[in-house]
């Protein structure tokens, strides 16, 4: 083999090795913050299209929107020391499965915007 060979060899070595421990620290216990940002982003989503339908009240939305404020400082909390704990998580589905509820119940009361 020669240098030319080697030296691409080892760079591909090291760019796969980096990219490996990249996702082995995503999936590893405390760090599951991209799946709760994005749920958290598709319940927003959900109120905005309530709103932009008129299924949602200005009450509503406005419950909605605090229901969304105190899972965001919930979670702000729960990463203030670098770690999501597993009892942290737990608590933070909870709250968004509590909120995913509020919306759907929200949205389908009947109760329109005039």
């Amino acid at each position: 083999m020669n240098f030319r060979t080697w030296i691409t060899a080892a760079g591909l070595s090291m760019l796969a090795a980096t990219s490996f421990a990249q996702d082995a620290a995503a999936s590893a216990p405390g760090t599951h913050k991209p799946r709760i940002d994005a749920r958290q982003a598709r319940q927003e989503q959900r109120i905005d299209q309530g709103i932009a339908s008129g299924e949602l009240t200005q009450r509503e939305t406005r419950r909605l929107e605090r229901e969304q404020a105190v899972i965001n400082r919930a979670e702000d909390k729960a990463r203030a020391d670098g770690t999501v704990t597993t009892a942290e998580r737990k608590r933070l589905h909870k709250m968004q499965d509590h909120a995913s509820r509020d919306i759907r119940r929200q949205k389908h009361d009947g109760q329109d915007r005039h």
